[in-house]
């Protein structure tokens, strides 16, 4: 038995369960002959496109992302339709500012699908906008695909229609780099975290992971949103931990700042998620103080962390230089640790849509599109998945993947440790597929 199918036979027999196996194993692979080889010609003349709306946070707290995220998606959509499309049909990418606001998210799902009849929703990136168009998308009968991190789409809070295949969740990243923590770092842990949804999954997956491998939570330090300054709130970290963990979102420079200001040099171990410093150059002023300290990285920022023909091939296309900044502007750091999701993401609607035999808007095309989905249970390392194979639960609609844990050293991050997907395994008793689609 190979790893691909004891991880599939393990997922069958408790672990995590799945549906059918075997759809999704080959799909993702793609070999460098075939770029090469392919064109345009195959796509069908006077057909209509594929419509993929996209929720794209251009303004409010989510900017920073918003613009990789869409830029990803551009790249992937032009990419894919000069290689054949989607079953011979063009993507038509029709995006929307959804301000990284929660009502205006699902004003956004709505105004794509009744004023611009897509085909398929490319969701956010924050979770309260994902748990406010979800539900609206489930109502409205169109797959959402969300692009975020968050416990929503795995722990049931959504519906059948919602999807989250292309990157893996907080609980699956903490999961797996929680292991190496409490293994090298340090068993007594204070973590920081922002006091919403999305800080809340890191606090309960640290938590349990900490239960999980003889590790102890001596503190809880929730930042609320928005906040400018912190080192009031730094008043509560305990003296005597060997790890304090922080993923923080918003004002990140400020926090780092404060953060170095108040520990000083008697510090304990620093062990980040990259949300603290997603996008943001290592070279900023005030964060001298991260040498030396650790960070989760979902795909490593510096081209050498991850050095593959697929990542290079991605990198190229979305015009990012091999210390992740913009090609053309040096000091625009990417969001590389979770812009990959929307390439990947855009690939599996590509997979389901050719292996379901999808061809328009009724109910049996998207019964079709979304068992077929729910059975996939593997999607290759390739040009398609460049961050690394996965393996799909139908169950929860959610991929579990490899993480990275990366020091900062001499200014750069540098990659120490690459997990399992194993490592990250988790249970959980959602099964969306013993829901109705309509």
């Amino acid at each position: 038995m190979n790893r691909r199918q004891a991880l599939s036979s393990l997922l069958k027999t408790g672990v995590v369960a799945a549906g059918a196996a075997g759809l999704g194993a080959a799909a993702g692979y793609f070999s460098a002959r075939a770029v090469g080889g392919q064109t345009t010609s195959g796509l069908e003349t006077g057909v209509r496109p594929i419509k993929i709306g996209f929720q794209v946070h251009r303004t409010g707290i989510g900017a920073p992302y918003g613009y990789w995220y869409e830029r990803v998606a551009n790249a992937a959509v032009n990419y894919i339709n000069k290689t054949g499309g989607i079953a011979g049909r063009l993507i038509e990418l029709i995006a929307e500012d959804d301000e990284t606001s929660p009502a205006k998210g699902a004003q956004v799902v709505e105004r794509l699908v009744l004023a611009h009849n897509v085909d398929f929703i490319l969701g956010a990136l924050f979770s309260d906008v994902v748990l406010a168009s979800g539900p609206r998308a489930g109502e409205l009968k169109r797959p959402y695909f969300a692009v975020s991190e968050g416990t929503h789409v795995p722990f049931g809070k959504l519906n059948r229609w919602c999807f989250q295949p292309g990157i893996t969740d907080v609980p699956g990243q903490v999961t797996a780099v929680a292991k190496w923590i409490f293994e090298n770092l340090g068993k007594r842990v204070a973590m920081i975290y922002p006091d919403y949804a999305f800080g809340h999954d890191h606090r309960d997956a640290l938590t349990k992971a900490a239960e999980r491998y003889g590790g102890r939570i001596i503190e809880k330090i929730p930042i609320p949103p928005g906040e400018t300054s912190f080192t009031k709130y730094f008043t509560r970290i305990p003296r005597d931990i060997d790890v304090l963990y922080h993923v923080m979102v918003g004002d990140v420079l400020t926090f780092i700042r404060e953060l170095g200001v108040y520990l000083g040099r008697e510090r304990p171990e620093l062990f980040g998620f990259i949300d603290s410093i997603e996008a943001v150059p290592l070279s900023s002023p005030g964060l001298e103080y991260l040498e030396g300290t650790y960070f989760w990285e979902g795909f490593p920022r510096y081209a050498d962390g991850y050095d593959t023909l697929y990542s290079r091939f991605y990198r190229e296309a979305v015009g990012v230089d091999e210390n992740g900044a913009d090609k053309s502007d040096p000091s625009r750091v990417s969001a590389f640790s979770h812009m990959f999701g929307v390439w990947e993401t855009l690939f599996v609607i590509k997979e389901a849509v050719e292996q379901s035999g999808y061809s328009g808007q009724t109910q049996r095309d998207y019964e079709a599109f979304i068992k077929t989905l729910e059975s996939m249970d593997w999607f290759n390392e390739g040009l398609w998945h460049p961050q690394g194979d996965k393996l799909f639960n139908g169950r929860l609609h959610q991929s579990f993947g490899h993480q990275f844990i990366s020091v900062v050293r001499n200014g750069r991050l540098v990659v120490v440790h690459r997990t399992e997907i194993e490592d990250s395994l988790y249970e959980h008793p959602n099964d969306y597929t013993r829901q109705s689609l309509f």
